[in-house]
């Protein structure tokens, strides 16, 4: 691919820009954190939900700011995000009263697509859910539907509406969007792997085997085949190596932050890994019934292990669990809930642990062996520390901060705990939608069509359905067969 043509995000400091996010995403799990001992700060943050009645969608996250309402909710969330975010594109000295403006615009359409995504008939997933909203089908994207509705939306408006697309470029930051988001997940990661901390233990060395295919099988493999069979340049095979084979979008910003790919680089990887991994939602658990329902966490490793996007993984789990354990039970054998889903969203964790780690190896790498300075002068270490993405920092203080708490709280401090990581977790969702619509806003098809868009795709869809899926599977077999959810009573 050439250099002239491809999207990039709308920043002019990235290192500046890395310690804004791991700024606002640490305030976010402080806020969350705060509330536990005081006045809930973070609860009247919209949320949306499935929904049939759309007077009934959305609400303020927690019961007790109802007062406000679903709209109140929405308009607060607006204002609080445009005040924050207008301060931080000051900070990194762009046009505040253009990214104002485009972010009214870009905020709008975003969570509007999040909105129509959760509509029922798109994203109901299980028999309850089906049942609840009286519904016999739907197309069961679960609420993440609503990315790919965003996604959608800024591709429509980059292809069809350029001079809109032009007009928003101020406000559309995937990056400093994804990165905020990041932050905040770790906190969430923690609680989760702190709830259920007797069963991660109990799969750790599972985990860990996970996590050596995950990076030195899946990584050179995707990395040769994006280098060797279809000509990608260092710069695309790295962050395409680790969007396909570690965690998707995470993997991909970090590694593209790590080996200073151009911002264009790992937007549009991001946008292949969610589209990939919304298909692999929706044929995956049903394989897994089919072909694995006698080797249930076989099954939920292979998912844990096959789909690229924390999310998507885990809804994938939830599928996965309740197609299995109802057919489990038609034939009367009766599961405990949650441990398919459990390990599912174990191996997500301990995989998404170590982008900080993989990313830092790649930095050292591209520093003093790929991109040397003239002469062939070694980096120094203070280089290979400018070129790690900083805002790792900040996932690895929320998840450890977070961790700690919720591993030596009571069990009434937990309980306090646990609404406030809901509430950060939304906002992370947030984030998570305005990435995915301004990576589309970004993606000019005729550009990037031109700049060999195909063979990016080409290489995802080979690496994924030709190999990683099925060495994931065997992986999977090899540590999990034989091994079973306890039985229900």
């Amino acid at each position: 691919m050439s250099d002239t043509v491809l999207p990039r995000a709308a920043t002019t400091s990235g290192l500046s820009e890395d310690w804004l996010a791991a700024g606002l995403g640490l305030l976010v799990v402080a806020l969350a954190i705060a509330g536990t001992v005081g006045p809930d700060l973070l609860g009247w943050v919209v949320t949306t939900s499935v929904w049939t009645d759309a007077t009934k969608a959305l609400a303020p996250v927690r019961p007790g700011f109802a007062a406000i309402g679903g709209v109140g909710a929405l308009a607060a969330t607006y204002l609080v995000l445009l005040t924050v975010l207008s301060a931080t594109a000051a900070a990194l000295r762009a046009n505040v009263l253009r990214f104002a403006a485009g972010f009214t615009v870009v905020f709008a359409i975003a969570y509007a697509s999040w909105f129509i995504g959760s509509y029922a008939r798109l994203a109901a997933v299980t028999p309850a859910e089906l049942q609840k909203y009286g519904l016999t089908w739907s197309l069961k994207l679960t609420s993440e539907g609503g990315l790919i509705v965003a996604l959608l939306a800024g591709l429509i408006i980059a292809n069809i509406f350029p001079r809109l697309a032009e007009w928003l470029k101020e406000a559309v930051r995937p990056e400093l969007y994804i990165k905020i988001a990041i932050v905040v997940l770790g906190a969430f990661i923690a609680f989760t792997v702190a709830s259920k901390l007797s069963f991660a233990s109990s799969l750790l060395l599972r985990g860990i085997a996970a996590i050596i295919e995950a990076y030195l099988i899946y990584w050179a493999v995707v990395y040769f085949v994006a280098r060797k069979w279809f000509g990608f340049s260092r710069e695309w095979a790295a962050p395409l190596a680790s969007g396909v084979s570690i965690c998707g979008v995470a993997a991909a910003i970090a590694t593209g932050g790590a080996i200073r790919a151009r911002p264009g680089v790992p937007v549009l990887v991001s946008s292949l890994v969610l589209i990939f991994a919304v298909v692999e939602v929706l044929i995956l658990p049903w394989l897994a019934q089919t072909y694995l329902s006698g080797e249930p966490l076989v099954a939920a490793a292979w998912i844990g292990l096959s789909v690229k996007t924390d999310g998507a993984a885990v809804a994938a789990g939830g599928i996965t669990e309740a197609l299995i354990l109802s057919k489990a039970a038609a034939q009367g054998v009766h599961y405990q809930a949650g441990w398919l889903l459990g390990t599912t969203a174990a191996i997500k964790v301990f995989i998404d642990v170590f982008i900080g780690i993989w990313a830092f190896i790649l930095a050292y790498i591209w520093t003093n062996h790929i991109n040397v300075q003239p002469g062939g002068e070694k980096a120094r270490a203070a280089e290979i520390w400018q070129r790690f993405p900083k805002f790792i920092i900040g996932f690895v203080v929320s998840f450890a901060v977070v961790l700690y708490l919720a591993v030596t709280a009571t069990p009434e401090a937990l309980a306090r705990l646990a609404p406030q990581i809901t509430e950060a977790n939304n906002i992370r969702v947030i984030f998570f939608i305005l990435t995915f619509f301004s990576i589309g806003v970004l993606s000019n098809f005729r550009q990037l069509w031109e700049e060999g868009l195909g063979k990016l795709v080409a290489v995802y869809a080979v690496s994924l359905f030709g190999f990683i899926i099925w060495v994931g599977l065997l992986i999977s077999w090899l540590f999990f067969a034989g091994i079973k959810p306890p039985l229900a009573g």
